[in-house]
């Protein structure tokens, strides 16, 4: 069976075609190209290994799409993208301009392209195809951040956020953004409060249709998504255990049964699709559900990646106080 964090890519992409012990190597592989001036920085990265730059980073690029969320949240417009169309589609809250070069597919990026864009970093998670990390690295500095941690999904999206932003040279920046978003938590919690809602349990998942099967993933308490609306005063009302990077789980129709009358919010995406207002429309075993017999299926605004930065998990609050107006 393979890894999770290939299991997350895998799923990923399966999701976009309907609709997260180190070295002690010298990282710096072929001399790294100097910014654009300032003092040398190291920063160690989620493996533990150092990354040595010139100074802050400028041209960098990004093969994940929480990485480029954070980029351009710090005011660093990447010079290379994954999957520039597919982002577009998943990534509202930090649009790229018509800039970035595309690097194909975010498991295994282009390393043609990577070498030919005169690259100061690249920003990476562990969910590369194996070897791809290596032969990126044989050319320009690498920095790793985690994809997702479900001990702490919204400490490890802080940790990511510093990490790139000490490479470069953003720091204050990045101070601001997590200040913005501590205080949109503690706004949606008051108006969960204001809307008597607090306490109140939601499932929330995602789906995608596979050899004609709907295949849903709930994300259990340890998501990203689950630890905001938990900071907001709401509940996970899944009763599994999602996997130990993203708090992701696998289930079907049938598994639904296991919840009671909850509130049951999704993600879909125009561009690919929605296996609960289609495939799943006519089955019985849908229609009997408590929330749906009673009207508590809620699908939020397109284009919130479930797996970004700060400005991501801002829109999630917004979209779970206006669902909890509905």
């Amino acid at each position: 069976m393979r890894t999770t964090r290939v299991i997350i890519g895998l799923s990923a992409a399966a999701a976009l075609m309907l609709s997260g012990c180190g070295t002690t190597e010298d990282a710096s592989g072929a001399d790294p190209a100097a910014a654009n001036g300032g003092d040398p920085i190291r920063v160690t990265d989620s493996r533990g290994k150092e990354v040595k730059l010139d100074g802050p980073a400028e041209r960098v690029a990004a093969t994940e799409w929480n990485g480029v969320e954070h980029l351009v949240s710090l005011g660093v417009m990447p010079v290379g993208v994954s999957d520039i169309e597919g982002y577009g589609q998943w990534v509202s809250a930090a649009p790229l301009d018509d800039t970035p070069t595309d690097l194909g597919t975010r498991g295994e990026p282009s390393i043609d392209t990577l070498g030919s864009l005169d690259l100061d970093l690249v920003v990476v998670t562990d969910s590369l195809v194996e070897g791809a990390l290596e032969q990126i690295e044989s050319k320009v500095p690498v920095l790793v951040i985690e994809g997702g941690d479900a001990e702490n999904p919204i400490g490890s999206m802080f940790e990511s956020l510093d990490l790139i932003a000490k490479a470069t040279g953003t720091e204050d920046k990045a101070a601001q953004l997590k200040t913005e978003f501590d205080t949109r938590l503690a706004e949606g919690k008051a108006e969960v409060e204001r809307l008597g809602a607090a306490g109140e349990q939601v499932a929330f998942s995602d789906a995608y249709v596979s050899s004609g099967s709907v295949s849903i993933r709930p994300f259990t308490k340890g998501s990203l998504v689950s630890a905001v609306f938990e900071r907001i005063g709401l509940g996970n009302a899944w009763p599994m255990e999602g996997d130990a990077a993203y708090g992701l789980a696998q289930a079907d129709v049938e598994g639904l049964t296991q919840l009671p009358d909850v509130r049951f919010w999704y993600m879909a995406n125009d561009a690919f699709g929605d296996p609960y207002a289609d495939e799943l429309a006519d089955n019985a075993i849908w229609q009997n559900l408590p929330f749906v017999k009673s009207g508590k299926v809620e699908r939020l605004p397109d284009s919130l990646w479930m797996f970004g930065g700060v400005k991501s998990m801002e829109q999630y609050v917004d979209a779970a106080i206006a669902a909890l107006g509905h």
